[in-house]
């Protein structure tokens, strides 16, 4: 249980706060102590050349932005102290993203985008067609907080293990799950998101398409609904991203 004082939210007119913005898996509350990580203090004293006493914007994706000071610094140990709050924790729509696995360079871009347009869920999944069955998910959980500090968003998305989408869908809670479906006569995205709301899950299968028994597989569960994402085929970085930017203008949160 957490010893801090209560939440005090920055009064009318104050300055919004400035500084690097940071995330921290401590609690925030004013005058709370915030350990850094060693990564963090050596990016703040080697590469930011910041000091005892400049500002500093912390989040934990449950306490909202705070603004605050860095109390220590020393080569690859440091303190924040949280002292008001800047913004409250608000909710953001669940959209979870389901990727068949692709080599690194796309995974990391595609953890990077997905985090900006919102996602709360990256689930790296293995098809038949996947090019690779090894995704360093470490990585892309730090990509995704290094882009989530960047981008103001108050929380990071969970990144799972990669699993076998079989195994994904047979534990799955039952939540709508969208396909991007190259079969002919697949309604378009925006007429399933009509009657759609979050949460939401969107699936993009490998470079070539998911194999007919995967598509017959996904189209016999009661929660997963095929979808178009247009006349052209895309690859699967690029419909990933694209649908995405689809659910948050048609059902999320820039709806």
């Amino acid at each position: 249980m957490s010893t801090h004082s209560p939440a005090v939210a920055a009064p009318p007119g104050t300055p919004v706060a400035t500084g690097p913005r940071l995330f921290t898996t401590a609690d925030l509350a004013a005058g709370a102590e915030v350990p850094a990580t060693p990564n963090q203090a050596h990016y703040l004293g080697n590469v930011m050349r910041r000091a005892v006493g400049d500002p500093v914007r912390l989040f934990n994706g449950r306490d909202g932005e705070w603004a605050g000071r860095i109390g220590a610094l020393r080569k690859d140990r440091g303190v924040f102290v949280a002292e008001a709050q800047a913004r409250p924790q608000a909710p953001e729509p669940e959209l979870r993203l389901l990727l068949a696995a692709v080599k690194r360079d796309a995974m990391d871009w595609v953890a990077e985008k997905a985090t900006e347009l919102g996602v709360t869920l990256i689930q790296p999944v293995i098809t038949r067609r996947s090019i690779t069955d090894r995704v360093n998910t470490a990585r892309l959980a730090g990509i995704a907080r290094e882009a989530a500090e960047q981008c103001e968003r108050l929380a990071v998305p969970v990144v799972a293990e990669a699993r076998p989408l079989h195994l994904v869908l047979d534990a799955w809670d039952g939540g709508p799950l969208l396909v991007a479906a190259e079969r002919a006569g697949a309604p378009p995205l925006r007429q399933a998101l009509a009657v759609l709301r979050p949460p939401l899950a969107w699936l993009v299968g490998p470079e070539g398409g998911f194999e007919r028994a995967e598509l017959d597989d996904l189209l016999r569960r009661a929660f997963v609904s095929p979808v178009a994402l247009g006349p052209r085929i895309l690859r699967t970085e690029t419909a990933a991203v694209a649908g995405l930017a689809a659910l948050q203008a048609l059902a999320g949160d820039w709806a």
